[in-house]
């Protein structure tokens, strides 16, 4: 098997605060290959954009990588300098923000923004990066696209934006694209219509995506792979239908439950109770086990990562009773 194109193993990201140390990520260990769709989801809160902002090196002070690893195409990207990530940024890795201001700079024209974020990489004529610039506004829905482009950021509705800041990050056909829940602003119609350029982009040059979500029906027919975070870890991870049609986790159970359309017309929506930890005092052992149906003694330690049968990963002393090859 040829190496992982992303590794990271026991990677935490801290933020120190006056209050106390905000354990944003906590021990992930994660790899996604070639070409591969994977979805990583959760609540809010658990810590999903965090990882993202980690391998994109955009982890500001109070915040830092305060230990672990983060390998791309085997190089380490842990305490690279300023000019090394700005490099490695859009050319390798990608990332859309779920605000696409994040992305656009008000002040400028969209062709101005987009042709030097082609240019930053590449020594190719204007005339060339305002060609690929319009073929990426046309594919991801944009009417009249080479007049839209000569637009300012204001003059764009909300999903609008959205859809030039998802077409900003596809312009350097990056090895790597981590999308923060890009289409939560668009309607279902140009949600569909996005999803399905993804993955032909993905089956046509083998780009691999991070699709980070709360929507577990955009993973369903998205992801090959899903891992599923609490509190800062991933909590369990496996092939998407198999982690959907059989959870193994019972915060992963809950949350496929808490779908509405799972639920009985007229009977109340299904909720986990509880609330989610606080990151600065996570309770001892299995973060989880105060939510917990199946918690026991055993759970006030940390439960290791189960490897089952069919090679699917689980964190938990009692998981479902699908492949158990060990606890």
């Amino acid at each position: 098997m040829s190496a992982p194109l992303l590794e990271m193993k026991d990677l935490q990201t801290y933020f120190y605060t006056r209050a106390g140390v905000v354990k944003a990520v906590n021990g992930i260990s994660l790899t996604v290959n070639k070409g591969e769709v994977i979805g990583i989801v959760g609540e809010s809160g658990s810590g999903k954009s965090v990882m993202g902002f980690s391998i994109m090196g955009l982890v500001d002070p109070p915040g830092r990588v305060a230990g672990g690893s983060i390998k791309f195409k085997g190089k380490e990207l842990v305490d690279q300098t300023e000019a090394e990530w700005r490099s490695f940024r859009g050319n390798n890795v990608a990332m859309i923000f779920q605000d696409p201001m994040m992305t656009l700079n008000p002040v400028l024209r969209i062709d101005t923004q987009m042709i030097e974020a082609i240019r930053a990489h590449e020594k190719v004529s204007k005339a060339e990066a305002r060609r690929r610039s319009v073929e990426a506004l046309a594919m991801v829905g944009i009417p009249s696209p080479e007049e839209r482009i000569k637009a300012y950021p204001h003059q764009f509705s909300g999903g609008m934006r959205q859809r030039v800041a998802i077409a900003t990050g596809l312009l350097n056909n990056p090895d790597l694209i981590i999308a923060d829940e890009p289409t939560t602003a668009l309607d279902v119609t140009i949600q569909s219509q996005i999803l399905a350029e993804m993955q032909k982009l993905c089956r046509k040059t083998d780009m691999a995506l991070m699709w980070i979500t709360h929507d577990l029906t955009v993973i369903a027919g998205l992801a090959h792979r899903v891992a599923v975070m609490y509190a800062g870890t991933i909590i369990e991870e496996g092939p998407v239908q198999d982690v959907l049609d059989a959870p193994l986790h019972p915060y992963t159970e809950g949350l496929i439950g808490s779908v509405p359309s799972r639920n009985r017309r007229g009977e109340r929506l299904y909720q986990i109770p509880g609330m989610t930890p606080s990151l600065i005092n996570l309770p001892e052992g299995c973060p989880f086990r105060m939510r917990c149906s199946r918690n026991t003694e055993k759970c006030l330690q940390v439960p290791p990562v189960t490897v089952m049968d069919d090679g699917r990963k689980v964190c938990c002393f009692h998981p479902g009773k699908q492949n158990r090859s060990n606890g």
